[in-house]
């Protein structure tokens, strides 16, 4: 059974009809007993990392899925979902996150130095197609070619301590972190669910690795 984190953040709709369409129903849930029974994990979300902290604790539901992941169960974590999974997050000042991976969340600037776009002018958020490229062979990228586009929404990226876990980078003014894996588990900040056919790819992909 796969479970999909219900934690008030986000559509959780679109991402459990993506699972469907792959064939492979899963579950939406706030339970801490159906996160521990579960075979796979998802945790996807739109919006604030605080708030996604905060909800999480409020729920009881920052133990289970620390928990589930140290577990070694296959684990997916989508645009919050990745966020969340890092040290630390500076939106609306620093804030504590799951602690799985050693990093920083940061937002992205106006411009960067040595950047050839005009100061100012990259729109936040990042928003809409843009291409990955893979440095890291991971089994959620199965058939997924290099350069393949997703879609993405959001104002915030990862800055991992270790650069090991990096599975993509996509460049949005500066080259960002757009995936990491380790062992069984998988997070993008882009959107598989949205991302037509190269998303559902993905979904497939790990659905395949739960049900293994």
């Amino acid at each position: 059974m796969i479970a999909i984190v219900d934690y008030g953040m986000g559509n959780l709709r679109s991402v459990h009809k993506a699972f469907e369409r792959v064939g492979f129903p899963a579950t939406v849930t706030h339970d801490a007993k159906v996160i521990e029974k579960a075979a796979g994990l998802v945790v996807p979300g739109v919006g604030a990392f605080q708030k996604a902290m905060e909800n999480l604790r409020g729920l009881k539901l920052v133990g289970p899925i620390v928990e589930f992941i140290e577990s070694g169960k296959p684990f997916l974590g989508i645009c919050l979902g990745l966020q969340i999974l890092f040290s630390e997050g500076e939106e609306f000042g620093v804030h504590r996150g799951l602690g799985i991976f050693q990093g920083r969340v940061v937002r992205f600037p106006f411009s960067t130095p040595g950047s050839p776009l005009p100061a100012n002018s990259l729109k936040v958020p990042h928003m809409g197609w843009n291409t990955v490229r893979i440095v890291k062979d991971v089994a959620a990228l199965n058939g997924i070619g290099d350069g393949a586009y997703f879609y993405f929404v959001h104002s915030y990226y990862p800055v991992p301590e270790d650069r090991g876990i990096v599975a993509t980078i996509t460049e949005y003014g500066l080259e960002f972190v757009s995936s990491v894996s380790r062992g069984a588990l998988f997070a993008c900040q882009f959107h598989p669910e949205k991302s037509q056919a190269v998303g559902l790819t993905v979904l497939r992909n790990f659905a395949r690795l739960v049900h293994r």
